[in-house]
């Protein structure tokens, strides 16, 4: 049973997903998009707005006890909408196409009125996600270990 104030708040996401992911049509197309990729054109406001909108969703998983792997992915989500919203052009297109927004309603929903356990999809992304991250913090300093071992500076 979700507390009636979190039921409002999921009410809330709801309508704001709509807005930014699929207020609009593309004419001919079964298309949707919202705000999110017309406010994005303006550096770090529409990035901002998704980021504060997938904190909002992150902070209600967690107030909902939503199982922490879905935690993750949703935060993930949203930390990869934001990076990626960064750049310019392209990532209004992944906005566009991508939706992050409804996908993390999609999740929180998905988990919010019946306890669903996290799925393979669920901690294989996160996994991945974490592995990335690793790496992304790891090569940088093995090339750094690397260059200073070649300068004669090694310090492994």
């Amino acid at each position: 049973m979700v507390p009636r104030h979190l039921e409002r708040r999921l009410e809330g996401l709801r309508s704001g997903a709509r807005l930014l992911d699929g207020a609009f049509r593309v004419p001919g197309t079964s298309r949707r998009f919202g705000w999110d990729p017309i406010v994005g054109l303006i550096p770090w406001l529409g990035d901002a707005v998704t980021l504060v909108f997938g904190a909002i969703v992150f902070v209600t998983a967690v107030q909902l006890r939503v199982p922490r792997v879905v935690q993750a992915r949703i935060l993930f989500i949203a930390l990869f909408d934001f990076a990626v919203g960064l750049v310019p052009l392209a990532g209004d297109l992944v906005d566009f196409f991508y939706r992050a927004n409804a996908r993390n309603l999609a999740l929180l929903e998905k988990h919010a009125y019946e306890s669903h356990p996290p799925d393979r999809e669920d901690w294989a992304i996160v996994g991945v996600t974490l592995g990335a991250l690793a790496l992304v913090l790891f090569v940088p300093l093995l090339v750094l270990a690397l260059l200073l071992r070649s300068l004669g500076l090694a310090w492994i």
